[in-house]
């Protein structure tokens, strides 16, 4: 199920996902329109834009992990968003998605977060008002390269720094 307000964007994300063989059966443009199909319809998948009239993509998937319907409640969720602020960010992980790909994405990119979705083992655990996937990492790291600069420079200077001390030992 694709849910986005945009037909373009709804239009688009159907056509990466067809050019990976995944077939969209359902494409809403309203958060409404999904809740009526899926009290009615079993899905395998949601990707489901984050700023919506009415009701936001948060709220549809917050309702969704509350809704109690059995096996919708759990199927792995992939929130898009346009402009993604670190609040925005928070909001998305507490309202029970289990991944927020930014847009513009790629199509490899969004294959690369439904298969990492796919692989995902994590428990849901329901506590105080929060259902959904257990949000701490332990095994495995999020899909994708690195891209936090601190991340990145802290690497280099320790291997950096290895590197010195290993040639420094050798002259």
């Amino acid at each position: 199920m694709v849910v986005d307000d945009s037909a373009f964007a709804l239009d688009l994300t159907a056509q990466a996902l067809l050019g990976f063989g995944i077939h969209t059966s359902y494409s809403c443009h309203s958060a409404g329109e999904a809740m009526e199909i899926l009290r009615e319809q079993t899905v395998d998948l949601l990707v489901v834009d984050c700023e919506m009239p009415d009701m936001d993509g948060y709220s549809l998937v917050r309702w969704l992990r509350r809704s109690g319907l059995e096996p919708n409640a759990m199927a792995p969720t992939i929130l898009t968003a346009a402009h993604l602020r670190r609040t925005k960010l928070s909001e998305a992980r507490d309202c029970g998605a289990n991944f927020v790909v930014t847009k513009p994405f790629s199509a490899i990119t969004l294959l690369e977060r439904i298969v990492w979705v796919a692989r995902d083992t994590r428990p849901f655990l329901e506590v105080g008002d929060y259902f959904g996937p257990d949000r701490r990492f332990r095994e495995a790291k999020p899909p994708g390269d690195e891209r936090r600069s601190s991340v990145i420079r802290r690497a280099q200077f320790d291997a950096d720094k290895a590197r010195d001390a290993v040639q420094g030992g050798i002259a």
